[in-house]
């Protein structure tokens, strides 16, 4: 099993906590998934070089601006592209696949990049209701919300390779995993990933707590809950065999860029991106220009205000000064930074910039 010293890290440079990488995979205007994908190793290979600690994709469906729908896949790339980085998702829906499947892809990934692999989980469906159905095959979809505890246990005894005796479960394993440990001659990996648990609201906060696991909060959409589930996580903590006490990771939006005017303009197009997402449109991010000429109603216009009024952007100096801010209301021990913007170009240069204004080191 997974202990602390695979999830807390060290800070590194001036930063106040670990700092690491949440990738969307998205596909502007003009671009195409392949380009995308280029670039997430691209920003993988630059997080690796500098410091960051890890590197997750999230799992998305039926959205065109986001290349993310198979976490696994993108993740073996990645490991194949990278030596030290540890690599997870941000997570896998754990409602829209049955426990075994992800036991085995996950124990894949651990053989392919061993001890350098996270098991992030969310209950969400990362999609609208009737593309949720389509991949669960059936519509009873608050069944798979209600059932996260349940599954989530039997993905543990999977990953663990440990249900009782007279469980209908116990001769199934997931492979790879601990049971070719057991076969004649078999040697297993002492790593298994770890997991956490994924949320925007106070339920995934609390169950955390209640099983000891790391908790990873979506800031960078639920801002208003975020102070409140880290408080709730944190009171109902227990220590485990994982953790001796709590570890929280919040996800960021934050663009840096070298000028103030170019970070605005690449966050307004994103911006418009979630208006069109929210509004039942979504479409490939668009570029800053369109953004600009675009004619928002005064309802959109409101929805980009309260949007933007959470996303950390402008020069790098601004953005760690709002980063800093940041960490020091919400006492997260990590944060993990997504840069939404068209240009892949722009999204590196966020990176660098992040990381140059902490000091991070180079190689």
């Amino acid at each position: 099993m997974a202990g602390n010293d695979e999830i807390r890290a060290t800070a590194q440079g001036t930063a106040p906590v670990p700092l690491s990488v949440l990738d969307l995979v998205t596909v502007g205007a003009g671009r195409t998934a392949t380009d995308a994908l280029r670039t997430s190793v691209k920003i993988a290979k630059l997080a690796e070089n500098r410091g960051f600690n890890r590197y997750w994709v999230a799992e998305h469906h039926s959205m065109p601006g986001v290349a993310s729908s198979s976490p696994a896949v993108i993740l073996a790339h990645l490991a194949a592209h990278t030596e030290r980085i540890r690599l997870g998702s941000g997570g896998v829906m754990l409602p829209n696949h049955a426990p075994l499947v992800i036991a085995e892809q996950f124990g894949t990934l651990e053989a392919m990049a061993p001890g350098r692999i996270d098991l992030g989980l969310g209950r969400a469906p990362g999609t609208d209701g009737a593309t949720a159905a389509a991949l669960r095959r059936t519509d009873r979809l608050n069944e798979g919300a209600d059932d996260f505890p349940q599954q989530l246990a039997e993905l543990t005894r999977f990953l663990d390779d440990d249900f009782p005796d007279g469980h209908p479960y116990a001769r199934i394993h997931a492979v790879p995993g601990p049971v070719q440990a057991t076969a004649p001659g078999g040697v297993q990996s002492p790593h298994r990933p770890p997991i956490w648990l994924l949320g925007s609201s106070g339920f995934s906060a609390r169950l955390a707590g209640v099983l000891g696991l790391p908790f990873a909060f979506a800031h960078h959409f639920s801002a208003q809950n975020t102070v409140p589930a880290l408080d709730l996580y944190r009171e109902s903590f227990k220590p485990s065999a994982v953790l001796s006490s709590p570890y929280a990771l919040i996800g960021v939006s934050a663009l840096a860029a070298d000028e103030e005017r170019e970070a605005r303009r690449q966050v307004l197009a994103a911006a418009l991106n979630m208006v069109r997402l929210r509004t039942g449109r979504p479409g490939l991010v668009p570029t800053p220009e369109e953004a600009e000429t675009y004619a928002f109603s005064p309802m959109e216009r409101e929805f980009v205000d309260s949007w933007n009024a959470n996303v950390i952007h402008g020069t790098a100096d601004e953005v760690r000064a709002g980063l800093d801010d940041l960490q020091k209301r919400t006492g997260a021990d990590e944060l993990m930074l997504t840069a939404n913007a068209h240009t892949a170009e722009i999204r590196l240069r966020s990176y660098e910039l992040v990381a140059d204004a902490y000091g991070l080191p180079l190689g």
